[in-house]
């Protein structure tokens, strides 16, 4: 009688890494879906819980589908994220620092334009300011 480890071929452990490697792309993808539901100001939360119950009910059609009726908004939102990281980044590392009044209202404007919001700011404001 032949041990279990003995069965397994190369090939059955290439097919169990192909294996893993789409079940940590599923993960990945899913988690990423369900943290665009909740950063979406766009969804009411009944629309949040309804996708969420989707998604948990038929993990498979619920994160496809999302992907599919949303995925232009998920697009956005990491477009949005890397202006307003790399917009935040320019000003901390800004060497030419003309002050802490020209500082602030290069916080102002990076507000007023929608880059950082109001909680971004006054961590940013208290960062000048202290």
């Amino acid at each position: 009688m032949p041990l279990a480890a003995s069965t397994f071929t190369f090939g059955d452990g290439l097919l169990t890494v192909l294996e893993f490697a789409f079940l940590f792309l599923w993960i990945w993808i899913a988690i990423g879906v369900v943290f665009d539901i909740f950063r979406s100001h766009d969804l009411s939360n009944w629309a949040k819980a309804l996708w969420m119950l989707f998604i948990v009910v038929f993990p498979l059609i619920g994160v496809l589908g999302y992907l599919i009726v949303r995925g232009h908004t998920m697009h956005e939102h990491q477009a949005q994220d890397r202006s307003q990281f790399e917009a935040f980044r320019q000003f901390t590392r800004g060497a030419a620092s003309g002050g802490t009044a020209d500082d602030l209202h290069k916080l102002a404007d990076l507000r007023d334009r929608g880059v950082l919001t109001d909680e971004e700011f006054e961590r940013a404001k208290a960062k000048v300011l202290g």
